[in-house]
């Protein structure tokens, strides 16, 4: 082993908005704050997912190969109608993609991220 996973970091505009939709999401904490950086995790000693200040964010546009997703999160779901409607009240945007075992949005951000049924 090279190196220890630290933290998945998102680039976005509004740190504080962004982190608050995924703590909702993802039922984690706030690890780690400031003006330009917010972690969120399990606790402040295990890897977590940040949320860095950017002045301009250039948004993914998926499927659009001139603009990639460059990432994105799966989240496993017991159903997927509820955990839609939760994220849809948390500012997700639905892509009207998926199957009947996920489907795809972007977070308030434009980032897209997949609910996955278990």
């Amino acid at each position: 082993m090279i190196g220890k996973w630290q933290a998945l970091v998102i680039d976005c505009e509004d740190p504080d908005k962004l982190a608050g939709f995924y703590q909702e999401l993802l039922g984690m904490i706030r690890v780690q704050e400031d003006e330009e950086w917010i972690s969120i995790g399990d606790a402040a000693d295990r890897p977590a997912v940040a949320f860095q200040r950017v002045e301009r964010l250039v948004r993914p546009q998926w499927p659009d190969a001139e603009h990639p997703q460059q990432m994105h999160v799966d989240v496993l779901v017991g159903d997927l109608d509820a955990a839609e409607a939760e994220v849809l009240r948390l500012g997700a945007t639905s892509l009207d993609a998926g199957t009947e075992t996920f489907r795809v949005y972007t977070d308030p951000s434009g980032h897209p991220f997949c609910l996955v049924l278990t």
